[in-house]
């Protein structure tokens, strides 16, 4: 089965219907348009999912039986509501757009897609999203957030990952990689997020983890970026972009062998 395109919207009507549908797996890059400091544009979330999306797409064969769906650029982003230029949708809004672009694939014959998420306050939607397509409608839907899945260690030292989680050392490499003409490195800073501070004490306590409270972007830092943003380069930028394309289509390649049966194994409350 050859595409003729891996986006899903440059088919027509009729290529769908001449396609299995059963055996595509549909790809839903998700990401958020907020505030990322004074030196990144508001589209960094989004900018990033699409940049490795598209590498991804440009590592596929014909024959790789993928449909990448049209980007939903606007996700849950009210801990940046504080700055300008943010835009935000309700948790439940966005779990609901969610679900309806799925459903719709759903009766496009697609039975199996993926979330790739640019974000880090959307990861609980999609696992919430993706049991209720599971069981609403029978699908294998697979959440996966680039970060979670690309390893960083050899490129960025283990502070920064840390408490570099927003506007740092990261995303402002991989924005200067794919969009450096809106990176202003002249504000690019090393800004202290509040869980260092936490960290030095010692305690169980963090913004996020195993343990982890309910946070506003000023609450880390009053300048709505944490990390060393000012260490960033475009070099590492592109490694890390590359790499995680290559991770994605490593997923999507497993997703594609994934046995639908394994979903038709019926409840017994006597097995042990």
């Amino acid at each position: 089965m050859k595409l003729k395109s891996h986006w899903w919207w440059d088919l027509t009507a009729l290529d769908f219907a001449r396609l299995d549908m059963h055996n595509i797996v549909a790809v839903l890059p998700v990401g958020a348009v907020e505030q990322h400091g004074p030196h990144l544009p508001v589209k960094v979330d989004s900018a990033i999912s699409n940049g490795i999306i598209e590498e991804a797409v440009r590592n596929m064969t014909e024959d790789f039986p993928v449909l990448v769906l049209p980007t939903l650029s606007i996700g849950k982003s009210d801990e940046h509501i504080d700055y300008p230029g943010t835009l935000t949708i309700s948790a439940d809004t966005l779990a609901q757009l969610w679900f309806e672009v799925a459903h719709s694939a759903y009766r496009a014959g697609v039975r199996k897609i993926v979330f790739v998420n640019a974000h880090g306050g959307q990861p609980q939607i999609m696992e919430v999203v993706c049991r209720r397509l599971r069981i609403e409608l029978g699908m294998m839907a697979v959440g996966c957030a680039w970060y979670s899945v690309t390893e960083m260690g050899d490129l960025f030292n283990k502070h920064e990952l840390k408490h570099g989680i927003h506007a740092g050392e990261v995303e402002t490499s991989m924005m200067l990689y794919l969009h450096g003409d809106l990176v202003d490195m002249a504000h690019a800073k090393h800004w202290e997020s509040l869980s260092v501070g936490l960290e030095k004490k010692g305690g169980m306590l963090s913004p996020e983890g195993a343990v982890g409270f309910g946070w506003q972007a000023q609450d880390l830092h009053p300048s709505g970026a944490c990390g060393n943003a000012a260490a960033a380069d475009t070099e590492r930028g592109e490694i890390l972009v590359k790499r995680a394309a290559t991770r994605i289509v490593t997923l999507l390649e497993e997703v594609s062998a994934f046995s639908m049966e394994h979903f038709a194994n019926k409840p017994d409350s006597t097995a042990h």
